[in-house]
This record gives C-alpha cells, sequence and structure tokens, in this order.
C-alpha cells in the first residue's frame, strides 16, 4: 500500500469528502505536471515521443480500469458530456424512437437526449424510488426503445445499479446500453464486458483524482463505425502524423473520436493518478470507501433528526452518502459546514458526503464533531 499521507498532504483541519464533484490530485499526479511544465520550459518539444509514451499508459490502464478488450476501444475525450453528444448525435435515429433514461439523472445524460427531440426521438424517465429500479428501467425499455442511458450512481442519492443485469435485459431486448460511469469509475471495480455496455464515458476529476478537462470514452468495436462523426481533424485519422497523404479515412480504432490535439498536460497528471488508484487495487479501494461511508453512515444515525437520502445497503452504493437535518435548511447547512472546512456539495434532497478510499477515519470523526458542535450551537 502507498504512504497515503505522504500522497494527499490536505490541509490540517480540512475535512474533504467532496470526491463526487472534483477531487484532490494525489502528489504523484502534481508532481508529474511539474515535471512536464519544467521539461517544456526547458526543451520545449525535444521529448514529445516520451510524452506519446505516456498518453499510451494512460489509454492501457483505462482498458484495465474498464476491463475492456483492447486500447482501441478507448478514446480520450475532454469530459463525459461530450462522450454522451458522440453517441447522441452519431447514432442513426428514426422518428418514433425512444430513449430510456431516470428520472434522477444529472443534466448531462438528459439534456443531450432531449436535444434529439427534433429527430422525433422521445425520451422516457424511469423513477427508480421503487425495490427493483432495474426492473423498472427494463420495463420501460419497449419495441421503439434503441438505448437505455443510465448513471451506474445516482449523483444526488448514491443509489448503484446492476449493470450486468442491465446489460443482459438490454442485449434479450436489443436495447444500447450506455452507462454514465462517472460516479462509479475509481469507487468500484467497473466492467464493460460484464455489463455489456454498447458505450460508457466518465471524466477524470472525480474518484479518478484527476484534473478536469480529460476523460474516457469507452466504444465496443462492433459499435465504432456505426456513429456517425462530426468533429474531424488531423489526430481522428487512420494515418495520423502522414502530412502528406491526400486520401484519408477516420482511424479504426476508437481515436476517431479524438479530432484533434491532445490534452497532453492532462495525460500527465491522469495517468499518474491511474496509477495509484492500481497500486492500491480497485477491490481495496471499494472495501476502504464502503468502510468510510459505513463510519459516516453510523455517527450520522447517531444524531436526532438527521434523515439519510442514500442507501443502506452496501451493494447499492458506491462512495455517497447524502443527508438532511430536522430544523435545518439544507444552503444554510452547506454553508456553515463549509465555513468549518468540511467541504462537500448541496446535492438532492440533502448534503452529499463523498470520502474517498485514503480519507483518513480520523477526518469523519472530525466530520461528526463539527455536525455535533451545530447541534449544540
Amino acid at each position: 500500500m502507498p504512504n497515503l499521507s505522504d500522497e494527499f498532504p490536505l490541509a490540517a483541519g480540512l475535512c474533504y469528502l467532496n470526491h463526487a464533484a472534483v477531487a484532490p490530485w494525489p502528489k504523484r499526479a502534481s508532481e508529474a505536471v511539474q515535471r512536464f511544465a519544467e521539461e517544456n520550459s526547458r526543451s520545449g518539444a525535444r521529448d514529445y515521443p516520451a510524452w506519446l509514451q505516456v498518453e499510451r499508459r494512460l489509454r492501457e490502464r483505462f482498458q484495465r480500469l474498464l476491463n475492456a478488450t483492447s486500447t482501441a476501444d478507448i478514446a480520450l475525450v475532454k469530459n463525459t458530456s461530450e462522450a454522451l453528444s458522440f453517441v447522441a448525435f452519431g447514432l442513426d435515429w428514426r422518428a418514433g424512437d425512444q430513449v430510456v433514461i431516470s428520472d434522477e439523472e444529472f443534466p448531462s445524460n438528459r439534456i443531450v437526449w432531449e436535444a434529439l427531440k427534433p429527430r422525433g426521438v422521445e425520451v422516457v424517465q424511469v423513477n427508480l424510488s421503487g425495490s427493483d429500479p432495474e426492473a423498472a428501467l427494463l420495463a420501460a425499455c419497449g419495441p421503439r426503445t434503441r438505448l437505455l442511458s443510465i448513471s451506474a450512481v445516482q449523483y444526488a442519492s448514491g443509489l448503484r445499479l446492476d449493470l450486468p443485469r442491465l446489460g443482459a435485459g438490454c442485449r434479450s431486448k436489443g436495447v444500447l446500453l450506455c452507462v454514465d460511469a462517472i460516479q462509479q469509475l475509481g469507487a468500484q471495480p467497473f466492467d464493460v464486458q460484464a455489463s455489456d455496455c454498447a458505450f460508457a464515458m466518465a471524466d477524470g476529476h472525480k474518484w479518478l483524482l484527476g484534473p478536469e478537462g480529460l476523460g474516457v470514452f469507452y466504444c465496443r468495436s462492433d459499435l465504432r463505425e456505426q456513429l456517425a462523426l462530426h468533429e474531424y481533424g488531423w489526430h481522428m485519422l487512420e494515418h495520423a502524423g502522414d502530412y502528406d497523404r491526400r486520401e484519408w479515412q477516420p482511424a479504426r480504432s476508437a481515436r476517431r473520436f479524438e479530432c484533434g490535439s491532445p490534452n497532453m498536460l492532462g495525460a500527465m497528471a491522469l495517468e499518474a493518478s491511474l496509477s495509484l488508484l492500481e497500486d492500491v487495487d480497485m477491490t481495496q479501494v471499494a472495501a476502504l470507501i464502503e468502510e468510510r461511508v459505513l463510519q459516516l453512515q453510523e455517527g450520522l444515525q447517531r444524531i436526532a433528526g438527521v434523515q439519510l437520502h442514500s442507501p443502506l445497503n452496501p451493494a447499492r452504493r458506491a462512495g455517497i452518502l447524502t443527508f438532511s437535518w430536522d430544523g435545518w435548511d439544507n444552503q444554510a447547512l452547506f454553508a456553515r459546514l463549509r465555513e468549518r472546512q468540511v467541504i462537500c456539495a448541496q446535492r438532492g434532497k440533502g448534503i452529499r458526503l463523498s470520502p474517498h478510499f485514503y480519507t483518513e477515519p480520523a477526518v469523519i470523526e472530525q466530520t461528526l464533531a463539527v455536525l455535533d458542535q451545530l447541534r449544540q450551537d
């Protein structure tokens, strides 16, 4: 196990419980960016071939993290929204087609489908509050449904869905499964093959502990050429780098979705961050996150008037625990917590806490102590 206190030298007194929003970088990511900046300032792009090796390792780490069959399935994209747009505006829609989503989706996984209304595409929103959300989602997939697009973990409630069950159900109905994995990738093991995903995407700046502006798009190999391209440039060509070639074609790999120059600065940071997750191992990461969430849950349940709005069953959650407190306005409570250096978010029905595997138990206890002080004020 790496020295986690060395990897995350957070400011004294800071209770950082906001990894479902934007995470701190590990020290190795910060150092990778510093080295890159120093090399660039001293010698420009002289060492570009070495930079490309870092980018290659990043693709390989993503392949392992998603259990993709090949790095050819992996595109490096700006963010989740961009990848969702590649799917939404790449498929050949027909008037009357349906897309099924939930009624809890982050706007990125709702607006992109609603934008297809001019093409005659209908968006069906499914309520997930029942005892069997997977059954509800699959029941909504009828003969006109082309695609089910769902967050692996809902951003506000923290509800984690059974992706292999959804994948099997979609396959039996001839429906494509698209997974917004941003709240699971880096917090729980994720397997595109076991889930039979057609598409999956995530940003690097949450549970993956990387920078904003760089994420991953998984596109199953048999579907790559079915997505119409709307962005073109030198980098997405099969023979990228052969600048004198007059005839061209899109890359056969998922690089076809990367139209222009790569985000090399982001790649330096994210490759280093993913190396930490691999060093710890995702099974261990998930186990440590569950310990932290359980510690928070038990502490919150001891506070009179606290209502939990996240699943209590460990199989139904990843790293998110959302609560409200009788007598407290959520916005006011959020502001008071932030004043006391508890970094969290106001989402859904309350205050969202999201510890990561490296979060020390003492940070959880300090957070609970802050709430106890607020109760006494």
